[in-house]
């Protein structure tokens, strides 16, 4: 029921408590009893048990949710902890990877340290084997030729003798210091890789822990749906009930009143009440609307306040049914009470009906308080829904008196 169809209840609600009852005399042909039957009270009931099971449904709907949005808060917490780890094994490779640079850049200066004093050691060796095998003051005396060669070969051999401890000291030490520098350079190169798989590690859980995350936020997303979907269901259902309840008892109440009521025109004055200015139906929609009809009358279906098929139908039911089942459906046709039906017809002079269109009977000739509805079944005659006294009719369309001076074409 769409929102113009509710303003028409509350409409015709209000006034049906404000409009006064006709004095005009003649008394309407079917008195519909005053009272809702039992299968009423029994749908409502069913209605109430539809509700509160909708309710259950969506309370366990709630629970789902509550437990989705817990896991979702603690995979938020797993992520934050693993991007931290992520951070601080970033942070320990950049450390590694510096101590790395740093040992390889010492020893390559080392070794470089071991090459120049293996070089100079190579040229001690080499002097030793130029000058006869030794570097001693008897040796340079004996073999000089001269004061000035002596005094030269004197001045080499301090050299080379004070250098001769020094050099394999300096040797030995730049041995020493380059095998302890390329030690370090492999130990900050192993603890550079493990860093980096410390790194792929813990990005690995991040990826892995986010993955879960947007999953879950997924399957959220799916439940809120759900439930959502769920809540406007029952909620619809329920609303859908009311109303429709509320327009069976503004029908009733209507119908109650024209019983009690004297002096009723046979057909109304036309007072310029207006309707729809299209039409929805079509002649094959109008005719297979009057065959259900038929085909329930004649199957003498009970009439009951409230229903519309397929076991029993009220005057707006069995309307409402046969148009329905002709193919007209939501949202191009819905559930109405005999007033609305007239407001939401294109208006036909009595002259003009056509098999299918729908006549309308109210108390005073006013459209709130309208209280039964037929199908023009063509020749002056009408499928309707009577009373629950008479049940489903096929009777003269001036039977009933209050005959509004317009038709309804659908």
């Amino acid at each position: 029921m769409n929102k113009r169809q509710l303003r028409l209840v509350a409409l015709c609600a209000s006034l049906l408590m404000a409009a006064p009852a006709s004095s005009i005399a003649a008394t309407p042909t079917a008195k519909p009893k005053p009272k809702v039957t039992a299968p009423t009270k029994a749908q409502i009931a069913a209605a109430q048990a539809a509700e509160n099971a909708k309710a259950a449904e969506a309370a366990n709907a709630t629970g789902q949710l509550n437990s989705a949005q817990n896991l979702l808060q603690q995979l938020t917490v797993v992520t934050a902890h693993r991007q931290a780890q992520l951070l601080s094994a970033q942070a320990n490779l950049v450390v590694a990877t510096n101590q790395f640079n740093l040992a390889t850049a010492h020893a390559a200066l080392t070794q470089t340290a071991v090459s120049e004093a293996n070089k100079t050691i190579g040229r001690m060796a080499a002097n030793a084997y130029i000058m006869g095998g030794g570097f001693t003051t008897l040796n340079s005396v004996l073999e000089s030729n001269g004061p000035q060669d002596l005094i030269d070969r004197l001045s080499v051999l301090n050299q080379v003798g004070a250098s001769d401890s020094v050099a394999l000291q300096r040797y030995k030490g730049a041995f020493v210091i380059a095998k302890a520098a390329q030690a370090q350079a492999n130990a900050a190169k192993i603890a550079q890789a493990n860093a980096t798989a410390k790194v792929a590690a813990a990005k690995a859980a991040a990826v892995a822990a986010q993955s879960a995350q947007a999953a879950e936020v997924e399957r959220l997303r799916a439940i809120q749906a759900q439930l959502i979907a769920e809540l406007t269901k029952a909620r619809n259902v329920r609303i859908t009930l009311q109303q429709q309840l509320a327009l069976w008892q503004l029908e009733q109440s209507s119908a109650n009143t024209a019983a009690k009521t004297k002096g009723q025109a046979k057909i109304w004055p036309d007072r310029g009440f207006k309707g729809r200015t299209t039409i929805r139906g079509t002649d094959a929609i109008r005719a297979k609307a009057l065959a259900y009809a038929k085909a329930q009358v004649l199957a003498r279906k009970p009439y009951v306040w409230g229903a519309q098929g397929p076991n029993s139908f009220d005057c707006s039911g069995l309307v409402y049914a046969a148009y329905h089942a002709a193919g007209l459906g939501y949202p191009n046709w819905s559930r109405l009470n005999a007033a609305l039906f007239f407001v939401d017809t294109e208006r036909v002079p009595l002259t003009d009906l056509i098999p299918g269109d729908l006549l309308f009977y109210s108390y005073d000739g006013s459209v709130q308080n309208i209280h039964h509805i037929t199908i023009y079944a063509g020749n002056g005659m009408m499928w309707e829904a009577n009373s629950t006294r008479t049940g489903l009719l096929y009777s003269n369309m001036y039977s009933i008196n209050g005959l509004m001076p317009s038709g309804g074409r659908v």
